[in-house]
């Protein structure tokens, strides 16, 4: 019998993937299934992004690349930073990895030690706690509520705060809830880590573009902070490169350093074709990308307002990113033929079973009380699926 490791029995699955691979087994035996549960643009990569691609083919880069990124890439993401975000970051604080998830496990590898704390406001998205285990760290769960748009205090992080306490890790605008930090808000967070000593942040930063008020602010450029953050960004989410695996931090010159040795053990440098249409991705002017967040708050308004007819569904109403994330509590404990509803956890499964419809339980996002929606798809599609949840959960009772 092959035995393997604790640190792999230990780790818990990817409640979004492991819900997309039900789906897609219900759609091979047949099953009509909607799904929403994974976060993932349904528009192709721009034509621009993709020229920029093939020439990198045609100009033969085909051999191994620096292990941070190709040294202009990492130039045109600094500028991007500086651009967008009004950060100051110099190439050899830039780390070009293989999607956002490798930037934040090489951050969290980089900054934490067994037993140190890491606190993760709730909802979170669900590889923090799982990575933040992987490195020996304990996850420090602060819990939030749909009534202050689930996002975390100031008072509430330094309440939270021990001697072990290391790094916050939280993303802007949020996986699962789409909610986006204000200005006086994140300055609110800022205050308590600048005056911590020994402390750190990572700011993941990849839906930075998919807003729908004003303008997304960057952690790092709040006062007293820059030298204490991360900045983790990628362009899977804003420009519908999911599959190109693109993702970089800017990151105080130690902690980009370190990040660059452990990539350098573990896949080297990010692939070659992938760097250079991310070039001309983070190059250009966001207003390019402009149609899909125009369709994208087109599809929160018209899924909010089906949800609200939703006797017992409650929602607040998100900024940013492609998700929304109601409080079904109100149907726990109904049934419905003999089936029970005790958790998000059987709401999810009756609704994938009764109304063919896949969302994700919120227990996977840290709170219990939600399930996530992923809004990445047409208005037809969002309308038959909220259409075929509201039948289902009418049988309840």
């Amino acid at each position: 019998m092959i035995q393997i490791s604790d640190r792999v029995n230990n780790l818990a699955e990817s409640e979004t993937l492991a819900m997309a691979s039900r789906s897609r087994e219900l759609k091979l035996a047949g099953k009509d299934i909607i799904s929403l549960s994974l976060g993932e643009p349904d528009f192709d990569t721009p034509d621009f992004i993709k020229e920029a691609g093939k020439q990198g083919i045609d100009e033969n880069y085909s051999k191994y690349m620096p292990v941070p990124g190709y040294l202009d890439l990492r130039e045109s993401i600094c500028a991007k930073f500086k651009r967008d975000n009004d950060l100051t970051y110099t190439p050899d604080q830039i780390v070009v990895s293989t999607g956002a998830k490798q930037s934040l496990i090489n951050v969290i590898l980089s900054l934490v030690n067994p037993g140190d704390e890491v606190i993760i406001p709730a909802p979170y998205w669900v590889s923090y706690i799982e990575q933040v285990r992987m490195a020996g760290g304990i996850p420090v769960v602060i819990e939030t509520s749909i009534e202050q748009d689930f996002k975390v205090t100031g008072a509430q992080l330094k309440a939270a705060l021990t001697p072990k306490s290391k790094l916050m890790i939280f993303s802007n605008p949020c996986n699962p809830t789409g909610s986006a930090y204000t200005h006086d808000e994140l300055a609110d967070l800022a205050a308590v880590v600048a005056a911590t000593a020994n402390f750190y942040v990572i700011s993941d930063e990849i839906y930075e573009h998919i807003i729908f008020e004003g303008k997304n602010v960057s952690f790092a450029s709040l006062p007293g902070v820059y030298d204490k953050t991360i900045t983790v960004n990628g362009v899977s989410k804003a420009f519908a490169m999911t599959g190109w695996r693109v993702g970089y931090i800017g990151a105080p010159k130690a902690i980009a350093a370190a990040c660059t040795k452990i990539q350098g053990q573990y896949t080297s440098g990010t692939g070659s074709i992938s760097q250079r249409a991310t070039k001309a991705a983070v190059e250009a002017d966001p207003s390019q990308i402009q149609y899909m967040v125009d369709a994208f708050k087109t599809r929160r308004d018209l899924v909010l307002g089906l949800l609200n007819e939703i006797e017992g569904v409650k929602t607040n109403t998100p900024t940013g990113a492609f998700y929304v994330f109601p409080d079904f509590s109100s149907f726990f404990g109904k049934s419905y033929n003999g089936r029970v509803i005790a958790n998000a956890n059987d709401l999810s499964m009756y609704l994938l079973d009764e109304a063919l419809v896949a969302l994700v339980t919120g227990d996977a996002f840290g709170d219990p009380k939600c399930l996530r929606l992923s809004y990445a798809t047409s208005s037809d599609i969002l309308t038959e699926a909220i259409s075929r949840l509201k039948i289902a959960l009418a049988k309840l009772n």
